[in-house]
């Protein structure tokens, strides 16, 4: 059964595979998949979004090599218990690229720099409800 909310468009310039991965990563940070939570099997995933096996099978070895998801033999793939611990290097060059991607899009749409901010402040917002201390 396809996860709630993950949907492929084969029109899309986004590789099938990355529209899989950044589906997963959006259902995971949402919540809607919890730690812990099984995974649909490549077979089911493929079958449920009319895709080859192998682009579910790329997109799941890139949340596995991102500690997002784990394999256990025999049982299948799950949502990792703890979100990944990037090292500082790593996780600002990651935040930059999605940065400069975001920023592009905004770009290219028109918006101004508070469209943009406040868009990526109702992400946020629809992502991960502010925990207790931090700032809204």
């Amino acid at each position: 059964m396809t996860p709630r909310g993950l949907r492929v468009d084969p029109r899309d310039a986004v590789p099938i595979w990355k529209q899989i991965e950044e589906g997963m990563r959006r259902l995971v940070a949402s919540g809607a998949l919890a730690p812990g939570t099984a995974v649909p099997s490549v077979r089911d995933l493929a079958r449920d979004l009319q895709v080859n096996p192998a682009t579910v099978v790329r997109a799941y070895q890139r949340l596995v090599e991102a500690g997002l998801f784990v394999v256990r033999r025999g049982e299948g793939t799950f949502v990792a218990e703890a979100p990944p611990s990037l090292p500082k290097p790593e996780r600002a060059r990651a935040l930059a690229e999605g940065a400069l991607r975001f920023a592009s899009t905004a770009v290219t749409v028109g918006a101004s720099r508070d469209e943009a901010a406040r868009a990526l402040e109702s992400a946020f917002a629809r992502l991960a409800p502010t925990k207790e201390g931090e700032k809204k």
